[in-house]
């Protein structure tokens, strides 16, 4: 499958949408604005229901390897008081990162220097080892810090590794729930933050589409008239490739466990879309 190709279903659908005139479609689109509305004033709520959750103590000494050498979760601050890792998808005897968190990762670099500027850090964090993670990060082109968790207890604790003994269970803690999962590896984003004296505190952790929330590109196409076109898909974000593959099916690692069982058989990718369904 050409990931970018139009369905004929979509092409239907296009060509059959009404059509109107402007005084016909301005009291609709009002109508929509007034929806819109709610959503914004919806969201306004739950983000500040989401900063008035009790927070918890981090007790363990988290130590990752990073380009200088090993850090501790509270250097991965740079500094400052906040700090918010994205857990980004690459195993340890992976070839390559996860193609949606790619496709997330892509994302992030034009935004630390504003983060930056309201008292935030963001990472990435993987328990690849870290010089996987740097030759994948050069190939990408990122600039974000990046570092390995490999033999921490950091990925299990928040709930994006599983070993094979939680795996051959049939049900992983993922999202906050007991289900199946695709992968030994999840995707998902927890914040932190620094008081005074150097204590360290998580204050909030969102996986499955709570991580789309970083991908500009999604918000994009939510406005065009296709939407993100991926009913017709085995799973969400099957279209998706790192951003210098578009245009071929090749991936290192296509004959890996994580790719979904609902994966065309000439379209493959990682595990995040079917993370995508456990909202």
């Amino acid at each position: 499958m050409e990931a970018t190709t139009p369905t004929s279903e979509r092409r239907n659908r296009i060509s059959e949408h009404p059509i109107v005139s402007p005084e016909q479609w301005t009291p609709l689109r009002k109508e929509l604005l007034r929806k819109e509305k709610e959503l914004t004033r919806l969201r306004d709520r739950l983000n500040a229901e989401r900063r008035e959750l009790p927070w918890v103590r981090v007790e363990r000494n988290y130590v990752f390897e990073a380009p200088g050498g090993k850090v501790s979760l509270t250097d991965l601050f740079g500094g400052r008081s906040q700090l918010v890792v994205y857990h980004f998808m690459f195993g340890p005897d992976w070839e390559e990162g996860c193609p949606s968190c790619s496709f997330t990762s892509d994302h992030i670099d034009g935004t630390l220097a504003h983060l930056a500027a309201r008292d935030v850090t963001m990472v990435m964090v993987s328990r690849a080892p870290l010089a996987k993670i740097e030759a994948f990060k050069k190939r990408m082109g990122w600039r974000f810090m990046w570092v390995s968790s490999y033999g921490s207890n950091f990925n299990p604790d928040f709930h994006v590794s599983f070993t094979k003994d939680e795996m051959a269970q049939g049900e992983v803690n993922y999202n906050y729930t007991m289900q199946q999962f695709p992968s030994e590896e999840a995707p998902g984003i927890s914040v932190f933050y620094r008081n005074g004296v150097g204590e360290v505190f998580h204050t909030y952790s969102t996986y499955g589409r709570g991580v789309e929330q970083l991908v500009g590109t999604y918000m994009i196409l939510d406005m065009v008239p296709t939407g993100r076109d991926e009913d017709h898909l085995g799973f969400t974000m099957e279209w998706v490739r790192h951003h210098d593959r578009y245009g071929t099916n090749e991936f290192a690692d296509s004959t890996k466990p994580y790719w979904p069982a609902t994966a065309s058989p000439s379209s493959t990718t990682c595990s995040c879309g079917s993370a995508e369904a456990h909202s």
